[in-house]
């Protein structure tokens, strides 16, 4: 009897070639379920490497503002001026993933994040300094680059899943972000935390440009004025996009509220731990983040909207552990992790529901989406260093318990109207 012959699946190619092709054989349908489960974790891992650049310094606010002579109650513009211009690329970078090829595009603006982090890492003055991370928060929107390609080869039923698996990198990325720059700035001083960025980003630029896909993807077919045009009518007329990026807005000006502040007073005393110790808290809110990867499921299955309640409600009483920081490190450490595991939970729910309004334009769904999230993050920031010079501690978590509970309130308010469910 004839052995029949083993048909050709993408799995088949992938052995022969050593490259994982899934528009060679299949739809794209079949393609994203044929998405090889070490693909979409390192898609994560690069969208963590990329976002974690924004963050290195707010374990490290201490440190450069004493080296540069910036004056605690205005150290936050440090921060401040990455996320603005992360704003930026939202809006003038991102879009171009639905106009140009995104696997050369993920792989440029990695590239260019590379020159960016070098010269934070020789800056000699404030100005210096201030220019390369305006560079490095403009183009590391690469990561939203790559969640909105993933989104782009996963099947609807499991799209959910992918993208809260990818967008999980994000939030680990930016917490360990802080543990890594901790280690490397009590080792190496802050300088080096940006050198070896710089070094693991040319990598991660290289591996992603072999591995990822030869996938020729469907293009707007317009100008970029056009496409930038575009983003905003896709705000005026999409109300779930208007009411999930209002959420985007409270939860990460909460969010940058406790992690932009929170080195002044541990670095302070009574407590004065090293750069290590504080930036170990990013581990406590890595857990958080990663448990809350299986929120993208529970919006595959409908759930987005109970979901975001009960994760709201989480980040407003999160704030009563966290206010208790000088009195208890476990108590600050409980609140942590409630406050990612909220802030997690409600973003990949946001990011799911927003992804299947128009598969033509995710990349500029996701534009408008995050431009939201980096406006929150930006008031965040500033406000809560303004508000610890003024306040201490007390004011900076009634401010971030404040923003919370107005995000339940819009939350709640929204979910009566027909305006919280889903376009079509």
């Amino acid at each position: 009897m004839k052995q029949q012959k083993e048909p050709f699946t993408p799995w088949t190619k992938e052995r022969r070639s050593g490259r994982f092709d899934p528009s060679a054989t299949a739809s794209p349908q079949q393609a994203a379920s044929a998405l090889p489960r070490y693909m979409i974790w390192m898609l994560a891992a690069a969208c963590g490497f990329a976002v974690a650049n924004i963050y290195y310094a707010q374990p490290l606010l201490d440190a450069i503002a004493a080296e540069l002579g910036i004056k605690n109650a205005s150290v936050g513009i440090v921060i401040t001026v990455t996320q603005l211009c992360y704003a930026a690329g939202l809006f003038l970078l991102v879009p171009l993933g639905d106009l140009l090829n995104r696997r050369k595009l993920i792989a440029s603006l990695m590239t260019l994040t590379v020159a960016a982090l070098a010269a934070v890492s020789m800056a000699t003055n404030i100005s210096i300094l201030l220019a390369g991370l305006a560079g490095v928060g403009l183009l590391a929107v690469v990561a939203q680059v790559i969640v909105a390609y993933a989104a782009s080869i996963a099947s609807d039923r499991e799209r959910g899943r992918v993208v809260g698996q990818v967008t999980s990198g994000i939030v680990t990325g930016i917490l360990l972000a802080r543990a890594a720059a901790g280690v490397l700035a009590d080792l190496a001083g802050w300088r080096s935390v940006y050198l070896v960025s710089a070094a693991l980003t040319l990598l991660t630029a290289l591996v992603l440009y072999r591995a990822l896909p030869h996938r020729e993807e469907d293009r707007a077919a317009l100008s970029y004025a056009r496409l930038l045009r575009s983003v905003l009518q896709l705000f005026i007329r999409e109300p779930i996009l208007r009411l999930r990026a209002a959420l985007a807005l409270f939860i990460f000006a909460a969010f940058s509220i406790l992690w932009t502040s929170l080195v002044l007073p541990l670095s302070s005393p009574p407590l004065s731990l090293s750069h290590s110790a504080i930036g170990a808290f990013g581990l406590a809110g890595a857990a958080g983040a990663l448990a809350a990867a299986r929120a993208g499921r529970l919006a595959d299955q409908g759930h987005g909207q109970t979901t975001t309640g009960i994760a709201l409600a989480l980040l407003l009483a999160s704030w009563l552990p966290i206010s208790r920081a000088a009195q208890s490190l476990p108590a600050l450490i409980l609140g942590v992790v409630i406050l990612d595991l909220a802030v997690q939970t409600v973003h990949v729910t946001n990011q799911s529901m927003i992804l299947r309004i128009r598969p033509e334009a995710r990349s500029r769904l996701t534009a408008a989406y995050m431009i939201f999230y980096s406006i929150g993050s930006a008031s965040g920031s500033i406000a809560s260093t303004a508000v610890y010079a003024r306040f201490g501690w007390h004011g900076v978590c009634l401010l971030g318990a404040s923003v919370s509970a107005a995000a339940l309130l819009f939350w709640a308010l929204a979910s009566a109207s027909r305006y919280s469910k889903p376009s079509g």
